[in-house]
């Protein structure tokens, strides 16, 4: 027998080729459940408080040096492109204010969870690891001196994770509903800024596992910003077209200031979640942690 013949074959889990193969697509999903909640339970990482919102955003300092950056090279544009350029910038100043809120409720709300005397990381902030309002919700809980989460996800244009993630807590997704799945699977609590398509959609899944009673605990929501969003939805359209109930609009709550959004979520997280430890218990002790109900 020759040597190549005598060659053995590579295992099936070092066989990259194969893992890497629509077959190989369910091992790759495990993968990803799997990978994510070892690291939690090491981690020691109990439950989160997910914040959403626009990458675009940028800081007040970066958005008015932007703007200071443009007016001083002017001559470069033409008369209609600086007025659009200009306008954008201008823009995007006023929306940094949201940036620096974010920033602001993170650092309240991870200031009161490290105080907490818990066995385990109570509500920590977590995001999807991106810039903007991502990026603000991560500085906020870092400069508070908690850990952070930060949930990426591979993109075409190579959205890379903001620096103030905690580095063992710096996760990256290839599956948009894996990714979801974090996003909800240990979360107590949502806080929606403004954003674009990504934003509503994380915020109107959430909205429909809660009204179909499709969730296993309470999900605290916080919509971030009324003159944004009274502007983009017209909620009492739906209602008064029957589309949804009246009740459903108490599935949320508006706040408009780093301090009211952290009081509602203060209070909620209290009342529901600082209870009494339920008696059902996992392997060796620890909690099992609720997570959305799915028909079978």
């Amino acid at each position: 027998m020759s040597e190549s013949e005598k060659k053995r074959a590579p295992l099936a889990y070092e066989n990259e080729a194969f893992l890497n193969s629509p077959d190989g697509r369910i091992l790759r999903i495990l993968s990803e459940y799997m990978e994510p909640l070892a690291r939690f339970r090491r981690e020691q990482i109990q439950d989160t408080v997910v914040f959403f919102g626009s990458a675009r955003f940028s800081s007040r300092a970066g958005a008015q040096e932007k703007l200071g950056e443009l007016e001083s090279s002017a001559l470069q544009f033409s008369g209609s492109q600086l007025e659009t350029c200009k306008k954008r910038a201008v823009a995007a100043v006023d929306m940094a204010r949201y940036y620096e809120d974010a920033r602001r409720l993170a650092f309240l709300l991870s200031e009161w969870s490290i105080q907490i005397p818990a066995r385990r990381r109570r509500f920590v902030v977590t995001t999807g690891g991106g810039p903007g309002i991502m990026e603000a919700a991560n500085l906020g809980a870092k400069e508070a001196g908690a850990k952070t989460v930060g949930l990426n996800i591979a993109l075409p244009f190579e959205q890379m994770p903001n620096p103030y993630i905690t580095p063992s807590l710096n996760f990256e997704f290839h599956y948009f509903f894996m990714r979801k799945f974090w996003f909800a699977y240990l979360s107590k609590a949502l806080v929606i800024f403004p954003g674009g398509f990504g934003t509503m959609d994380e915020f109107f899944e959430i909205l429909t596992l809660a009204q179909t009673q499709k969730l296993a605990k309470k999900i605290l929501v916080v919509v971030y910003g009324s003159e944004y969003w009274n502007r983009l939805i017209n909620f009492q359209t739906m209602v008064d077209a029957g589309t949804i109930s009246a009740e459903d609009l108490e599935l949320f709550k508006i706040v408009d200031s780093p301090e009211e959004g952290f009081e509602f979520l203060r209070d909620g997280l209290t009342r529901y979640h600082l209870g009494p430890e339920p008696k059902h218990k996992g392997e060796q002790g620890e909690r099992v942690p609720e997570i959305a109900k799915t028909n079978p």
